[in-house]
């Protein structure tokens, strides 16, 4: 299949820039460009902002039941189209088939619940206080227009984690997909256009980020702005959105911690971790990154998962044998050996991996790391790629401590036998979620966000419409 071509989708039309503007789009795993994509201008950005006006009066005055009928329609365009939006999601971004296979599905799993859950936003009565004649109600409003910005990781799923709740609630949309991988959203957004989503109800642009969230965000159209990506941006748009009183819903940097405890079961423990740690490279938010080993347990922990990153298949996301595809740039590799090299300097030990493979594409050796000293920089930055750093602790309060020293807070992981550790873990590790005994596991039902630095907000369950609505009440005494 012909890689394609990446329009800007504004007004319910796919268009070129209005200036002709294109930027080049690459395949991560050979490093040469497959395609182009439009580079939205000023003046497309305005028609885009115009389109979403009018689409906003327009989706605001259907009924949820209209609005859930177009969204479970494009799910099911979604999973007629699976097999060849995977394979667009796999040129462009490089993880392997199956994992881009699953993402395209899941977001069809994703629009449909939000169709559902569309139904539910309910207002209430209030009983007066004072006067019976006097009728109390609290109503839900859809907020109005939305810019969405959106990174390449998961260029699918975290399209789909913004769009769903705010069209369920009854917003309009212009996402900024990234510039990277923008055929896989295109294709979301074919589907949703495709079942019958109104004209200017979804936009979606490319170009140059700084100038496209700098424009979108200070627009007086916008009134909800959700950003996922690096803490390092997401406050300057926090900062931008809140200059100018914005809604915001940020989805940020993470660098998960793992504690593995006395009485794990050590086969699951290193199982499920290495699973999660070498997923889609280690280019996930909440991959886990931080290994904290009790001390008995440290050293066979630290071989079994050096065997398991050793067994690893390695390679171009289209070969159906590979389970781990390359990093999204060269950028990403060069920030690798970086990190291996720092933490060799502290006195880490490399146990497998640390090293680039080949000169073709960006591909890096799952690596694991043991003896990691706190002040290494894989102890204190987000890694964001296959790399697992391991040291030991004593006793479980000081694991817990060193999981809440950084400022992040999104993802966490335990592994214990024990209730009383689970507990303790469940309610003192600061994560927004929080999995023990198991990889991350995410569903539309359940909340999906974090706190500290890693942001505000959620992307999933009944909070994630929360965030598209306004709260009013209306107060009327009969005559």
């Amino acid at each position: 299949m012909t890689y394609p071509d990446t329009e800007l989708f504004i007004d319910g039309v796919w268009r070129a820039a209005s200036d002709g503007a294109t930027l080049p789009v690459a395949n991560p795993a050979t490093g040469t460009q497959i395609g182009r994509v439009a580079r939205a201008s000023l003046a497309d950005l305005e028609g885009a902002l115009a389109a979403a006006q009018r689409g906003f009066e327009t989706w605001r005055s259907m009924t949820a039941v209209e609005r859930g009928r177009i969204l479970r329609q494009a799910a099911i365009l979604v999973r007629e189209r699976a097999d060849r939006i995977a394979l667009i999601l796999t040129q462009e971004q490089g993880k392997p088939m199956a994992e881009a296979k699953g993402e395209t599905l899941a977001a069809a799993d994703i629009l449909d619940w939000f169709a559902d859950e569309g139904m539910r936003v309910y207002g209430r009565v209030v009983p007066s206080r004072r006067d019976p004649a006097i009728r109390q109600t609290v109503v839900r409003d859809p907020l109005g227009p939305v810019a969405a910005f959106t990174p390449w990781n998961f260029p699918i799923n975290q399209l789909v984690l913004k769009l769903a709740p705010a069209l369920a609630a009854g917003c309009s949309v212009i996402a900024k997909a990234a510039e990277e991988t923008p055929a896989a959203p295109a294709a979301l957004v074919a589907a949703l256009a495709d079942a019958g989503l109104p004209k200017g109800v979804l936009g979606l642009v490319y170009g140059d980020p700084a100038e496209i969230s700098s424009h979108l965000i200070v627009h007086p159209v916008i009134r909800k702005v959700t950003f996922t990506g690096s803490t390092s941006v997401g406050k300057q748009l926090a900062a931008l959105a809140g200059a100018h009183m914005k809604r915001v819903t940020m989805e940020l940097g993470g660098h998960a911690p793992v504690i593995v405890c006395e009485d794990a079961n050590l086969e699951l423990a290193v199982k499920s971790a290495g699973f999660a740690k070498f997923r889609n490279a280690g280019q996930v938010c909440i991959s886990p990154t931080r290994f904290l080993v009790h001390e008995s347990l440290v050293r066979p922990f630290s071989e079994a998962l050096a065997r398991h990153a050793q067994a690893v298949k390695v390679g171009n996301g289209l070969e159906p044998q590979t389970e781990m595809g390359p990093l999204a740039n060269p950028r990403r590799v060069s920030a690798m050996a970086e990190l291996v090299g720092d933490a060799e300097r502290a006195g880490a030990k490399l146990l497998t991996g640390g090293k680039r493979i080949g000169d073709v594409g960006n591909f890096w050796s799952p690596t694991v790391l043991t003896d990691v000293p706190l002040n290494a920089r894989v102890f204190n930055e987000e890694p964001f790629g296959p790399i697992a750093a391991i040291r030991s602790f004593n006793y479980l309060d000081d694991a817990i401590a060193e999981a809440n020293r950084l400022p992040y807070g999104l993802a966490g992981y335990g592994f214990t036998e024990s209730l009383k550790n689970a507990d303790l873990l469940g309610r003192k590790v600061e994560v927004g979620m929080m999995w023990l005994n198991m990889p991350a596991s995410t569903s539309p039902e359940l909340p999906f966000g974090g706190m500290k630095d890693s942001g505000y907000g959620s992307e999933g369950g009944p909070e994630a419409l929360e965030a598209y609505l306004s709260v009013r009440s209306v107060v009327v005494r009969n005559a």
